[in-house]
């Protein structure tokens, strides 16, 4: 039987087996271990405000971004890695609205493979604070775009420029303490006019609608947010107020944004207001409870076990709305909350007490006394604070209440009686006239 013929082969230079051996490696690679998926963009949303306008970006995994800022004109340029360009995304052209105070448009593009590049044409000079945020909540990871204008608006000077400041006369303040007004003695050489101890001066309330922006607050059974009700009442309580002859009010915020905790404080310094008052509208995990409430700081824990979880889950506000923990001023913040003083808690017990009185003819209250605990966002060491709930909004009855124009209107109108009968109890000292 003939032998089959002999092939001989080549042996394979090195080279050549190097070349092989990377083929097959690349090949088991491809089958045993799947590509590495591109992060998935699941919303896009824009917050402007005349604060600062803020840009969120919802996603599947955390995202590492780069950015820098370019002049003449001014923009601001964002890569993103592991990203490719979805529908999602390409969103956010369209949500850029005419009226947005800092960004004009953008614009979104693949820059290169896994790579987008965004690139905001900015109407004037920002500082920009890019950072990324844990899953919390609703949310899933989060890359946040805070631009704040270079130059800030002045809250003393926006303040005044919103209203008429300069009418004459105004109206004059009782202090608290005055002298006794002594009868003259017929026939008394030193006969003396009664002393007329009076300080005339413009009173400031800043007014501090709850949650806003990213972080929508309690939520009820229709749909209704927290953040749109109190908004909604603040402003009815701020048009009230300004139309006493003595009042101006500052909002914290006036629009659908988010204010850290300690901002809020800061905003009613700034403009040395008289007093804060926090407008919420709770939820709790029964849809029965129900009524009205108000609370003050407390130095020595919460009043109740409901006032401390109550103010446990408002102090959680930060986490949901969204924080740069980097550019936080912990320092500030520690201060704050250190130097709360038992006068002003005193002060803000009285205040609460008053409105407390007078929102109780328009709702059935929750507890029938002013209640204490830990707000963070009442510890301005020198103005007197309150936080109200106006309802409870997991309640069916109370949710249709407060997204009613009426009861809106009754429970602002409580509120501004509450203040005036304060004032008259309780005048406030002379401040230096603010220009």
């Amino acid at each position: 039987m003939p032998r089959s013929p002999q092939i001989r082969t080549k042996p394979l230079s090195s080279q050549t087996r190097r070349t092989v051996l990377k083929a097959g490696a690349t090949l088991l690679l491809s089958v045993f271990v799947p590509a590495a998926r591109a992060a998935q963009i699941l919303a896009v949303r824009v917050w402007p405000s005349e604060d600062y306008t803020r840009v969120t970006l919802e996603n599947d995994s955390e995202l590492k971004v780069s950015h820098f800022v370019v002049k003449n004109p001014d923009r601001l340029v964002v890569d993103i890695e592991g990203l490719e360009l979805n529908s999602t995304l390409k969103e956010l052209v369209a949500k850029i609205q005419p009226n947005d105070p800092y960004i004009r448009q953008v614009r979104v593009g693949q820059n290169r493979p896994n790579v987008v590049r965004l690139v905001f044409d900015l109407k004037e000079e920002v500082n920009p604070q890019v950072f990324t945020l844990e899953p919390v909540a609703g949310y899933q990871h989060r890359l946040v775009f805070d631009l704040y204008p270079v130059n800030a608006p002045d809250p003393i000077a926006a303040l005044i420029s919103k209203g008429d400041w300069s009418r004459d006369p105004m109206p004059e303040v009782q202090p608290s303490l005055r002298s006794a007004q002594v009868e003259p003695r017929a026939g008394d050489p030193q006969q003396q006019k009664p002393f007329q101890n009076t300080v005339t001066r413009m009173l400031t309330i800043a007014l501090d609608p709850g949650h806003g922006g990213e972080d929508p607050g309690a939520i009820g059974g229709g749909g209704s947010r927290e953040k749109d009700v109190v908004l909604a009442i603040a402003k009815r309580i701020k048009a009230k107020l300004e139309a006493q002859p003595n009042m101006r009010v500052m909002l914290t915020r006036d629009a659908d944004f988010f204010v850290p905790l300690n901002v809020r404080v800061q905003k009613a310094r700034k403009v040395q207001a008289d007093l804060f008052v926090s407008i919420h509208a709770d939820a709790f995990v029964e849809p029965t409870a129900r009524g009205s409430s108000v609370f003050a700081l407390s130095e020595k824990g919460a009043s109740s076990t409901a006032a401390r979880w109550l103010a446990n889950k408002e102090n959680a506000a930060d986490l949901i709305g969204g924080v740069n923990i980097k550019s936080h001023d912990r320092q500030l913040a520690s201060v704050l909350f250190d130097l709360s003083t038992t006068a002003q808690i005193n002060d803000s017990l009285k205040l609460a007490k008053s409105v407390l009185g007078e929102i109780g003819g328009i709702n059935r209250l929750h507890r029938g006394s002013v209640e204490q605990a830990g707000f963070a966002v009442l510890k301005a060491p020198d103005i007197p604070s309150i936080l109200i709930e106006t309802a409870f909004i997991s309640n069916p009855q109370e949710e249709a209440k407060l997204t009613d124009e009426g009861y809106q209107d009754q429970m602002a109108e409580a509120v501004v009686k509450g203040i005036k009968k304060y004032f008259a109890k309780n005048p406030p000292l002379a401040k230096g006239r603010m220009t």
